[in-house]
């Protein structure tokens, strides 16, 4: 009788433990975007009071936040590299969640810097005093916020080396559309807990409420991590795969996936950091993340603030903290974009046309970068419903994570496995550049705007900067998707020999 080919293995009764591998990840995602939320969800209506802030002091932190992450990055995809995916995620997870943590200390931090007594001083302080409380209170939160990138830097090069540990190629972009949506859920669970978690602990006369906020959501982290040092190994040693996943999980390893498994092979040559950037690939993922992560960066740290701004509504409470919800409900949708290129492929395959992974998610992403064009009609829409600019948003950013999860498995495509996290890291190192471009001139912006009653397009005040940067997120992804058309037109496999 003839052996049994991996897939003929995979089809016998298998074990799917790649999915609780899976679910880790997409609570890793989860945890860390809620730690970024905590801050966007505080600053306008507890923190801001307190120290006395400006848009532009926001921007200052959150474009640093951008800067460090995006600066981290370039070395997170080599660290999870060296140190390996069970040890890297675990010193990632640590670091984020010790950062989170060391938030809810600025307050104390601030009050002996400065030479106040309690929180209500801080409140009450006017003229330089307020201004020294502003001026120190923004240095110690940039550096908890520093820590925090440092450690958040690692999740996604060592989410999507996992991802290519424990998934075949067809099904990568699902898996991380997957984990990618735990950056949806965060933000979706986040105004149901960070906002009410502050008021409960201000109303019981615990700080200013927003500390402990930080701390309750930053220990989550620490859980996190139990979890992980029971339940990971690689698949192959994974007491929990049986041999038919492990066969379904190789199913590409007797075509062009066997050269990447050597590649992964100590004796073999991993490609060296600087040679990376010879590669139009590289560029590709650069620019394709470059322009478009600030988008969802924006959205991220900056809806709270414009449902304030623009409609005067509180983001802890009502209906500021449903608008909230309903945002990234809607962007939950992203969950089937990582769907869409393994139907292309299915659909091709049915007629007898056989199309590559790349062109496939090529394809998608260009689907993906026409829902953000609506944009440009969210200001103008808000003259009809304050709602509609949040469904347009939500669904920019659906659209986002479904781009995201794509562009992430491009990697995966394109580079052997033992380049995946560098290359990761190079795109996240991107994205965070476009970031904090976005973020600290939208902080900019918002207080020039309030300031002097810019008028743009029949926006005045507030209202048009935030119109002129709901144009730039509209625009980013077709400019993105046609530079990375231009890289690489066609679907082309990085061999390195050494």
């Amino acid at each position: 009788m003839a052996a049994q080919s991996p897939l003929q293995a995979a089809n016998a009764k298998m074990t799917n433990f790649r999915w609780t591998i899976c679910l880790l990840l997409f609570l890793a995602t989860t945890v860390n975007y809620m730690d970024r939320q905590v801050l966007s969800l505080t600053w306008k209506e507890f923190i801001s009071p307190e120290f006395h802030w400006t848009d532009s002091d926001y921007g200052t932190i959150t474009a640093i936040f951008s800067i460090i992450y995006a600066i981290a990055n370039l070395f997170a995809g080599r660290f999870i590299d060296w140190m390996g995916t069970k040890k890297g995620y675990l010193w990632a997870i640590f670091v984020w969640s010790a950062g989170a943590c060391l938030h809810a200390a600025c307050g104390w931090a601030t009050e002996h810097t400065v030479g106040v007594h309690d929180s209500q001083a801080l409140l009450q302080a006017t003229g330089d005093v307020a201004l020294a409380i502003a001026t120190v209170s923004v240095y110690f939160f940039i550096a908890a916020r520093t820590i925090l990138a440092l450690g958040e830097a690692g999740n996604f090069p060592a989410a999507i080396k996992v991802t290519a540990e424990y998934f075949p190629k067809r099904d990568r972009a699902f898996a991380t559309a997957i984990f990618n949506a735990g950056s949806a859920v965060g933000a979706l669970v986040a105004p149901f807990t960070i906002g009410p978690l502050a008021k409960y602990f201000q109303n019981i006369g615990v700080g200013n409420g927003w500390e402990m906020a930080f701390i309750v959501i930053g220990a989550l982290g620490f859980i996190w991590m139990g979890f992980w040092v029971f339940l990971y190994k690689e698949p192959s040693k994974n007491k929990f795969v049986n041999a038919a996943e492990l066969a379904y999980i190789n199913q590409d390893n007797d075509e062009e996936e066997a050269a990447e498994k050597k590649a992964a092979e100590p004796q073999e040559a991993t490609i060296p950091f600087l040679e990376v950037f010879k590669f139009p690939q590289t560029w590709a993922v650069f620019f394709g993340k470059f322009l478009t992560d600030g988008v969802w960066w924006f959205f991220l740290f900056w809806t709270p603030a414009y449902i304030k701004d623009v409609f005067g509504l509180s983001t802890s409470e009502g209906e500021g903290m449903w608008m909230i919800f309903v945002l990234y409900a809607i962007t939950m949708l992203s969950i089937y974009g990582g769907k869409l290129p393994a139907i292309f492929i299915d659909s091709a395959a049915k007629r007898g046309v056989k199309v590559d992974a790349y062109g496939a998610r090529m394809k998608a992403m260009f689907i993906f970068a026409l829902f953000p064009l609506l944009a440009l009609a969210a200001q103008p829409m808000s003259a009809y419903s304050q709602w509609w600019p949040i469904i347009i948003i939500g669904i920019a950013g659906a659209a986002h994570q479904s781009w995201s999860a794509n562009i992430y498995s491009v990697v995966g495509d394109m580079f052997p496995k033992s380049t995946i996290a560098t290359i990761i890291g190079i795109g996240g190192m991107a994205g965070g550049i476009g970031s904090f471009l976005i973020n600290k001139g939208s902080g900019v912006l918002f207080d020039y705007a309030d300031k002097t009653n810019m008028v743009f397009m029949g926006f005045e005040g507030k209202p048009s900067g935030y119109f002129i940067v709901f144009c730039i997120c509209g625009v980013a992804y077709l400019v993105g998707w046609t530079i990375m058309k231009v890289l690489v037109p066609r679907y082309k496999k990085i061999e390195y020999k050494g």
